[in-house]
């Protein structure tokens, strides 16, 4: 990508194209909850389309690579959001009196570290053949290898994390 203007639209439309596809979901699980399943159905519809194009656009960016560098991306990624976005994010929660996003920002921080090292540990074992389940805690987002008694992080139940 050789326009450096375009590459900026590329990006912002990936990350606008990418939280409507959140929010659409969000917005899909209060329609249900509210018992309006066909516009719950039209949310999930439109979240999967906003994936079509946030999926498009970052391939036209340049930012899909080879799995080695994607997990390097990854790593990156995730390192710099539980050392540095979290913490800043927590200390002006506190300032401003704010404690369920402290609340919000420490789990996700937490939960980072964690995803960071698993994808240290999936590059370190990049050519492995044994198959690897992951689990994903339904509250912080935390992931482990296997079912915990109860969260690490949060301290959920482990039989209600979801498999991957």
């Amino acid at each position: 990508m050789s326009e450096k203007k375009t590459l900026e639209n590329l990006m912002a439309a990936f990350a606008g194209e990418s939280q409507a596809n959140r929010k659409y979901l969000a917005f899909a699980k209060k329609a249900e909850e509210e018992g309006k399943l066909n516009v719950a159905k039209l949310f999930r519809a439109a979240a999967e389309a906003e994936t079509i194009h946030a999926m498009k656009e970052l391939e036209l960016a340049g930012k899909i690579n080879s799995t080695e560098e994607n997990l390097k991306a990854a790593i990156a990624g995730e390192t710099y959001e539980y050392e540095k976005m979290y913490p800043e994010f927590i200390e002006v929660a506190k300032q401003e009196g704010e404690k369920a996003a402290v609340g919000a920002f420490t789990l996700a921080l937490k939960a980072e570290e964690v995803h960071a090292k698993l994808y240290k540990e999936a590059l370190d074992n990049i050519n492995s053949t044994e198959e690897v389940f992951y689990y994903v805690c339904p509250v912080c987002g935390n992931i482990e290898k296997f079912v915990p008694e109860k969260c690490s992080i949060c301290g959920v139940p482990g039989e209600k994390f979801i498999k991957f």
